[in-house]
C-alpha cells in the first residue's frame, strides 16, 4: 500500500460523510478526490478506471452546481440557496434499472472481450456503472442515490475480497455504514422539504 491510496481512501470517505451530512463542501474534496484517483489509476496502470475520472469530474461540476443554484421550486426550507432532496419516481426507477443492465451488459461483454484476464467483467462493470449512476442521482440529490451506493458498497465488498485486496473491503464498510447513517438522514431532509 502506498501513501496515494491512503489518501484516496481518506478523500473518498472524506467527500461520502460530506455529501451524507448534506454538505455543499463534499464537492471541493471531490474534486480533490478525483484528481488523486487519477494519478492512482495512472501509476498502477488501470487505463479504464482513469478514463472514467473526466465523466467523475463532470458529475462532480453538475452537482455543485445544482446543490448551489436550485430552481425557484427546488429551493430547499431550512437554506433557499441550497437544492432539496427529492425522489425519483417509480417509472424513473425502474427506468434506471433497466438502463444500468443494458449498459453494464455491453460493458461486461466489452471487458470480456478485450481483457479476459479480468476475473469478474461483469460484476466489475456493473459495480462502474452502479457507481456512476449514483455519483449522478447524488449530483442531483436524489434520496435514492443512497440506495444505489448501497448496493455499490455491498457489491465491491464482495468484489475486493475475491480479488484478495484488504484495504478496500475495509474502506467498502465504511462507505457501507456511513450510506445506511445518510439514507436515514436523506429521508428526514426529504419529509421536511430541505
Amino acid at each position: 500500500m502506498n501513501p496515494l491510496d491512503i489518501i484516496c481512501s481518506v478523500l473518498g470517505l472524506t467527500t461520502v460523510v460530506l455529501a451524507g451530512r448534506n454538505s455543499k463542501y463534499n464537492f471541493w474534496v471531490g474534486y480533490l478526490y478525483t484528481a488523486a484517483l487519477f494519478a492512482m489509476f495512472y501509476t498502477k496502470n488501470l487505463y479504464a478506471s482513469l478514463l472514467l475520472q473526466p465523466v467523475s469530474l463532470a458529475i462532480n461540476v453538475l452537482g455543485h452546481y445544482r446543490w448551489t443554484h436550485p430552481k425557484e421550486e427546488e429551493r430547499s426550507a431550512d437554506d433557499g440557496s441550497a437544492l432539496k432532496v427529492s425522489m425519483l419516481s417509480w417509472a424513473e426507477r425502474a427506468l434506471t434499472v433497466g438502463a444500468v443492465a443494458v449498459v453494464a451488459g455491453l460493458w461486461g461483454w466489452t471487458l470480456d472481450t478485450l481483457f479476459p484476464a479480468d476475473p469478474h467483467p461483469y460484476l466489475d462493470s456493473c459495480v462502474t456503472v452502479l457507481i456512476l449512476v449514483a455519483q449522478l442521482l447524488s449530483a442531483l440529490k436524489k434520496w435514492d442515490c443512497w440506495v444505489a451506493w448501497l448496493v455499490v458498497n455491498v457489491t465491491q465488498i464482495a468484489l475486493h475480497l475475491s480479488v484478495g485486496n484488504v484495504l478496500m473491503p475495509i474502506v467498502s464498510g465504511l462507505y457501507l455504514v456511513n450510506g445506511i447513517w445518510s439514507l436515514y438522514g436523506w429521508m428526514k431532509l426529504y419529509r421536511r422539504k430541505a
